[in-house]
Formats: structure tokens, sequence, C-alpha cells
């Protein structure tokens, strides 16, 4: 058979079923949802380290004068528990797909890093795993937004 004689190539069939008539799907729709769950869990792991820092300051390994910005570890705890809240509720409000859920996590991921940053001293491990998981949430939900809305 010749390339003139082969039939056209026809588009791919759409999907009958009513459920999913319309609806594409990308792969990043799995990043946001990935997002929203390391949001909620992270939120929940600062709200712990920011009770652990208000009750039990002797946990951390300097004193409050060795961090970065020099303020008692209580003051550090409700920074914490505050962001660690927050992050929670706008983590559930992104599984929602709420747009405002959207740019707090954003925000929320960047504050927490910073703050991480600036607590890094008292907890240098955990404090970079949170920076890394802060950023992986910022790249989660920042590139191909669009992709998502859709």
């Amino acid at each position: 058979m010749s390339t003139s004689e082969m039939p056209p190539a026809s588009a791919p069939e759409r999907s009958t079923d009513p459920a999913t008539h319309g609806r594409t799907s990308s792969a990043w729709v799995g990043w946001v949802v990935f997002a929203a769950v390391i949001a909620i869990t992270m939120g929940a792991f600062e709200a712990v380290e920011g009770l652990v820092a208000i009750f039990k300051d002797e946990y951390y390994l300097v004193g409050s004068s060795g961090l970065v910005v020099s303020v008692d570890y209580t003051v550090w705890g409700w920074v914490h528990l505050v962001i660690g809240v927050l992050s929670v509720a706008a983590g559930i409000g992104l599984l929602q797909g709420r747009t405002w859920a959207r740019i707090v996590v954003i925000g929320l991921a960047g504050l927490s890093a910073l703050v991480n940053l600036g607590f890094l001293s008292a907890y240098p491990i955990w404090s970079t795993i949170v920076i890394a998981l802060d950023v992986v949430i910022i790249f989660a939900l920042t590139v191909h937004w669009k992709d998502v809305r859709s």
C-alpha cells in the first residue's frame, strides 16, 4: 500500500461516558493534590514544632541567643503554631479546589521557608526538610496552574 492509498489519520475518539465527557485531566492535578496533602502534613508538623518550642524549649540544640533572629523560643513557638494551623486550613481549602487556598498555601510555604531558615541552627535537619518541602509545594502550585484549572 503506497502512502497515497493510506487512510487519513483520524482524531482520537472522545469518551461517551457523561461523567467524563468534555473533561480533560492533566498530570499536574496530581501535583496539586500532593501539594495540598503535604501542606496539611507540614502544617501539623509545624504546629507540633511550635508546641514543643512553647512548652519545652530546652529540647532544641542551641539557646535562643544562638538563633539567626534572637528571640525567645516561646515567640518562635507561636509563629510556628500559627503557620501550622493556617497551613492545615488552607491545605483543606486547596483539596476543595479553592483558588484563595492556592494563594494562601503559596504564601504560607514561602513564609514557612523563611521562618525555618531563621530556625535552622536550632533544629537543622528538620528545618532543611521543611524548606525543601516548601519549595516543592510552591513549585507544584505555581507551574502549569492553567492546566489544573481547566
